[in-house]
């Protein structure tokens, strides 16, 4: 057995030339039903949502990128800390400014999707977070932030369009910004 911890503190943590802390997340997704993702309508697509620290509401993965890894790394571990899920971390879907309800500080935020291949039992987080999979439509009426909500929306227009669009979009990176 592996002990995994989740990373704490901010001195690793970085921030743009604004001075704005960036973060990565990600929406992990599965399909119900053993779907292999190729005929996908929003009924077979499930989204994992986790309450936030304080448990008042429900969110995606997320948190600091830190100067020693990826972008799509710090994402992953952050999916991996908060959520007990492990995948492969797709397109990104976007990069959005917000401020913190928290610190009221604006951060950068860059979302991800998560397609889940492993769910463990114990995980860093598991103590503090409830996580839930519902489906995406449920996901964003519960989704507590608006920015969030934008990114699932694009994970669902990319899911669901058609396998050809999808292939195209990908090989001209449009989903990349």
């Amino acid at each position: 057995m592996v002990c995994l911890v989740s990373r704490t503190g901010r001195e690793s943590q970085r921030y743009n030339n604004l001075g704005c802390r960036q973060v990565a997340g990600c929406i992990p997704y599965r399909y119900k039903n053993g779907s292999d993702g190729n005929t996908v309508d929003t009924d077979q697509l499930e989204v994992l949502v986790i309450s936030s620290q304080k448990g008042h509401g429900l969110t995606f993965p997320k948190g600091g990128w830190e100067l020693d890894e990826s972008l799509e790394e710090a994402a992953s571990r952050e999916s991996l800390e908060e959520a007990g899920v492990r995948g492969n971390v797709e397109c990104e879907l976007g990069k959005w400014s917000f401020i913190s309800k928290r610190y009221a500080t604006y951060y950068e935020g860059y979302m991800f999707a998560l397609l889940v291949k492993e769910q463990l039992d114990l995980w860093p987080e598991k103590n503090f977070r409830r996580r839930i999979w519902m489906t995406a439509a449920e996901a964003r009426e519960v989704c507590q932030h608006g920015w969030m909500k934008e990114a699932l929306d694009k994970l669902v227009e990319r899911l669901t369009a058609p396998q050809q669009l999808r292939e195209d979009d990908v090989n001209t990176n449009l989903f990349y910004t």
